[in-house]
């Protein structure tokens, strides 16, 4: 029967049932919105020593940017034996995983980079790496000093527990296991940048997408975070300046490409120093590597500069890379020399950015994941990431997990890219949780 309406003078509900409906909806509220995280932190210690065993065998047996074939054979297994949907040779040597919850809702991707560095490790350790490979030509060493092996045995770890909580899942995860974060080798396309040119955001379509990096220098047991650029965009830059070889003790015969470079590179530091407005935003012009010559008494044709240029926005990013073009063009062509610029010359990354209304929504996950008072916020960085170009199309929100040892002198500590790179093995588990509590708390989101 349809009630009437039109009733000229409704009676007032009694204060029984108001106070019935007032529970009721809160309940459906609580309902809808559970929180996992004590389900999350138990499965977490359960599966601790296997992430650190996966790290500690990844970690042993690095592998180079688009050469991670041996890292992807391995996550494929486990992400199988899961009973997830995989997909391999994405971005070259990528892995995807698709876990389907058991209720409808959002597509939640997650990332982990896989890729090690030419490095020689210089830490005793018993799963220290002794691998070597061809880099560029040369024979080189292998060693994961940046935290990536940590990264996968994380998302390993993760797929493990989302999978056994299938149930629980309010929408589907998608696990990105990305090769090439460092760069690829010279002349091949990698990393995120051909993950996202091939697809790996839509089918099914991405809504947000989550990333970590374990951090060196801040203790274990503490998350970093920052909304909006958190990380600088960069390119590199090779500089070719060729001149005139003369006779070392004849100068004014030659035009010497090595006095022009001295000049370049002393000219080049002006830029950060003068034109970029630092009160806004830092950058950093860096020349890190000067070939040419090989006597001292000769003054030879050419000599080579490679560097690196962070910024923070796309207008400074503009700015920056026109001024050194001009710098370089017109100092070579006071001397007399010419120049040949490549800018950006193996990679470019935009500005890792966080979206704001995601970061705020999902800081008390982090609070939770770790405690409040081990979760700070942070000032921009200007090391780089391409977690940048998934960022680009979906909102998305990375932050930094503390693997350094509690009580450590951060003056001793090895830097990310050097021989003394460590992490603390106990540092992982905050970073599983972190990962499962975000999956579960933005699919609990209204």
């Amino acid at each position: 029967m349809k009630p009437n309406t039109n009733h000229p003078n409704p009676k007032p509900l009694s204060k029984t049932l108001s106070l019935f409906i007032l529970i009721l909806c809160s309940t459906l509220t609580t309902a809808q919105n559970k929180d996992y995280s004590e389900a999350v932190s138990k499965k977490a210690d359960q599966i601790e020593q296997k992430v650190i065993d996966w790290r500690h065998d990844i970690h042993q047996n690095p592998e180079l940017g688009n050469r991670e074939v041996r890292t992807a054979a391995l996550v494929a297994e486990h992400l199988e034996s899961l009973g997830i949907d995989v997909q391999t040779k994405v971005g070259v040597t990528g892995v995807v995983g698709i876990l389907k919850g058991d209720k409808p809702g959002p597509v939640v991707a997650l990332r982990a980079d896989m890729d090690a560095l030419p490095v020689e490790e210089k830490n005793d350790l018993p799963f220290a790496s002794k691998v070597k490979t061809m880099y560029e030509g040369k024979e080189t060493s292998v060693m994961h000093a940046c935290g990536h092996d940590g990264h996968v045995a994380i998302l390993m770890g993760v797929a493990e527990i989302l999978s056994e909580m299938k149930s629980d899942l309010n929408g589907t995860v998608k696990f990105i296991f990305q090769p090439a974060e460092e760069g690829p080798p010279k002349g091949e396309e990698g990393g995120a940048y051909l993950m996202v040119k091939e697809g790996v955001l839509e089918n099914p379509k991405v809504d947000v997408i989550f990333g970590l990096h374990m951090d060196a220098l801040t203790e274990v047991g503490q998350i970093t975070y920052r909304p909006a650029g958190i990380m600088a965009g960069v390119n590199d830059i090779k500089i070719t300046v060729k001149g005139k070889p003369a006779h070392g003790s004849s100068p004014w015969l030659g035009i010497d490409p090595i006095a022009v470079s001295a000049q370049i590179i002393t000219n080049l530091q002006t830029i950060v120093s003068r034109n970029v407005a630092l009160t806004d935003n830092a950058a950093v012009v860096t020349i890190g590597a000067i070939n040419g010559g090989n006597r001292s008494n000769i003054i030879p044709e050419q000599v080579e500069m490679l560097g690196t240029i962070r910024t923070f926005s796309n207008e400074d990013e503009a700015l920056v890379l026109r001024r050194i073009r001009e710098v370089v063009e017109y100092t070579a062509k006071a001397a007399g020399a010419t120049v040949a610029i490549e800018l950006p010359y193996s990679l470019r990354f935009p500005v890792t950015f966080n979206d704001e209304k995601l970061t705020e929504m999902m800081l008390p996950t982090l609070e939770k994941s770790a405690g409040k008072d081990n979760v700070t916020l942070i000032p921009a960085i200007t090391g780089s990431e391409d977690f940048s170009y998934f960022a680009q199309e979906v909102p998305g929100f990375y932050f930094f997990v503390g693997s350094a040892t509690a009580g450590t002198d951060m003056k001793t500590v090895g830097d990310h890219h050097t021989p003394q790179f460590l992490m603390d093995d106990s540092s992982f588990k905050t970073g599983v949780k972190a990962m499962c509590n975000l999956v579960f708390d933005y699919m609990e989101l209204p």
